[in-house]
């Protein structure tokens, strides 16, 4: 789940609680004292001058003990569970492995695996503030147009039943070779269009074009782009979700349970310290509500599977909500599965993957931004300057090159649940951040790890789906509150962009092979980027609001800009940014000044403005 741009910076300005009893006071030698306190979380207004700095246990600089580092770096991992496991169940059915449950364990390891690379990456040499990295949706809907060419159709069941005989008549090597080849052709065409596009992030970063690119984005092209991403996914939560809708239902609530109803309810936990037993208060059910309203639907399924409730034939209903369907993917999964890069083969690259991929950079770009101001404000330290949001987005997309290496069949980007929970913990050190990634990094490598999570229900799934891409589409819209909704001229570009955004995918959709120019390629290029719903929303909603006449007021762009001008009280200074024991050498050298992404940039700007 994605915040908007503006909620991510106000979130910044915001208090989220008081001080975590569990980590204690910050000059009391950095170590945790647990203590009795059963004051409730409270939030201030946003006009109120907030002094995080005397709230805040660990900051951007410190180091907390190991011990803690480790426990605080698994609650970030567990905060990002959901939203990277989501990625590769959403595509194993268009890469033809909705049954191949050795693949998509694999497919989890890798993920996780490089959201570990990744993470590691952009807090040592990124923008250095303890931001999480890990797969986006915003790469799931030209994903998805790309797999629904003719030339990328699951082969028919048939074809898949005769293949699947000839497999259990014989071991052959090379007749399992050609089983893999099915999907794993897919997911190099996934692969070789992530790689090229992703060139356009580093540019982006590397040259400086960032800022000057952001002027002339405002709400209301974001607003229709993020929209449409949860927007067009709603068929993949339906295939889910109707596999036991009283499933999904029950994963729903639970999920609005602990988020909601019971976020306010801290819960009385005990530690041994100082040789006696403490009591303090923690807010479990607001950090954990997705992993434990998934896990209390996965148990319902398991005792209704032990029990034989569910029906044991496959073509029944909610036969899908059986525990115990993919279970040869546990015993089948090695113990241990080191990724590689070039796994699935050498990436291949065409014109229309690339172009229709591209949508997906600049719509993670644009969401990224948000989060280094919002991450900045929640650790105490100063809002970004020019070179670390330029560096940032450049990591991001050396991050994206190594998923495409690698083959995730996703890119990575910013977590904003991740950098939410800095305000509740009251822990924005990056060494946590740093500890997280190692953490995924050793976990993805354990098989069987991943494998656990392929027996996880596809109505618990779709349940989870129906939350999270609910939640996207909300977040598209919330960008509108700083657009002047009275307006006409805003109204007619929300309304037409986002309509425009649905009604010309399905157009496309229900004639295929409409587009006939004479040349193959450029009838690819023209078929992903009309079926990309994202790119059709944010080119309308870009173009219009940049061309009808309309004030800053009315746009949204100066209450937008302000957002990111509001100030704040920091615990360290803007060399928090600098990138470790290279600082003098680029300081010594006068070429290191006109490098846009170098400490040493010489800008008579502070950061970069939204």
């Amino acid at each position: 789940m994605r915040l908007t741009t503006e909620e991510k910076i106000e979130l910044g300005l915001k208090e989220q609680g008081t001080v975590n009893p569990a980590f204690g006071d910050r000059d009391s030698d950095k170590q945790p004292q647990l203590t009795v306190d059963i004051g409730e979380p409270h939030i201030e207004a946003l006009e109120e001058t907030v002094d995080k700095s005397a709230d805040l246990v660990y900051s951007l600089n410190d180091r907390p003990p190991w011990y803690l580092c480790i426990l605080l770096g698994f609650q970030h991992y567990i905060l990002a569970f959901g939203g990277i496991i989501a990625v590769p169940l959403i595509l194993a059915e268009p890469l033809c492995i909705k049954d191949n449950n050795v693949a998509k364990s694999q497919l989890i390891s890798t993920i996780f695996f490089v959201s570990g690379l990744c993470t590691l990456l952009q807090t040592t040499v990124g923008t250095r503030l303890p931001i999480l990295q890990g797969g986006t949706f915003s790469f799931i809907t030209p994903t998805l147009a790309i797999l629904a060419l003719p030339k990328w159709q699951c082969p028919a069941p048939k074809a898949s039943v005769v293949l699947s005989m000839q497999l259990q008549n014989s071991t052959s090597p090379l007749q399992n070779e050609s089983s893999d080849e099915v999907w794993m052709s897919r997911m190099r065409e996934i692969q070789g269009a992530i790689l090229v596009s992703s060139l356009l992030q580093i540019v982006l970063g590397f040259s400086g074009l960032v800022g000057l690119v952001l002027k002339y984005i405002g709400p209301l092209a974001i607003a229709p782009t993020i929209n449409l991403i949860g927007l067009s996914l709603f068929i993949e939560a339906g295939k889910k979700s109707g596999g036991h809708w009283g499933i999904a239902a029950l994963t729903v609530c639970l999920i609005l349970l602990f988020s909601q109803y019971l976020s306010k309810v801290d819960v009385p936990m005990i530690a041994y310290k100082d040789k006696k037993w403490k009591v303090f208060q923690y807010p479990l059910f607001k950090l954990f509500s997705a992993l434990f309203g998934m896990c209390g639907a996965w148990l319902v399924c398991f005792l209704l599977t032990v029990f034989d409730v569910f029906p044991a034939k496959s073509d029944e209903y909610g036969y899908s909500a059986r525990t115990d369907i993919s279970l040869d993917a546990v015993t089948n999964s090695p113990w241990f599965h080191v990724p590689y890069p070039g796994q699935w083969g050498l990436p291949t690259v065409s014109v229309s993957s690339v172009l229709g991929m591209m949508a997906g950079v600049l719509a993670s770009t644009m969401e990224s931004i948000g989060d280094y101001y919002a991450c900045a404000r929640l650790s105490s330290a100063p809002p970004p300057p020019t070179h670390a949001i330029n560096r940032g987005i450049a990591v991001e997309g050396i991050g994206c090159i190594l998923a495409g290496l690698w083959g995730t069949g996703n890119g990575t980007t910013s977590y904003s649940q991740n950098i939410a929970a800095l305000g509740i913990t009251k822990v924005g050190s990056r060494l946590v951040l740093q500890t997280t990634g190692v953490l995924m990094i050793v976990l993805g490598i354990f098989g069987k790890f991943g494998a656990v999570f392929i027996t996880i229900p596809d109505p618990v799934i779709g349940g989870m789906f129906l939350v999270m891409f609910g939640m996207i589409a909300a977040v598209g819209i919330s960008n509108l509150q700083y657009v002047d909704l009275n307006s006409s001229r805003n109204l007619l570009i929300l309304g037409f962009s986002t309509f425009s955004g649905l009604v010309l995918p399905t157009w496309f959709h229900s004639n295929p092979g409409i587009i006939d120019t004479g040349i193959k390629e450029l009838d690819q290029v023209i078929v992903v980027l009309f079926t990309t719903h994202m790119f059709i929303g944010g080119f309308f909603g870009f173009i219009l609001d940049n061309t009808i006449p309309g004030t800053e007021k009315e746009r949204g762009i100066r209450s937008w800009q302000d957002q990111a001008q509001q100030g704040s009280k920091n615990m360290c200074d803007e060399s928090c940014y600098d990138i470790p024991y290279l600082n003098g050498v680029f300081r010594r050298f006068r070429c290191f000044q006109y490098l846009p992404f170098l400490p040493s940039y010489k800008t008579t700007q502070q950061g970069t403005s939204l």
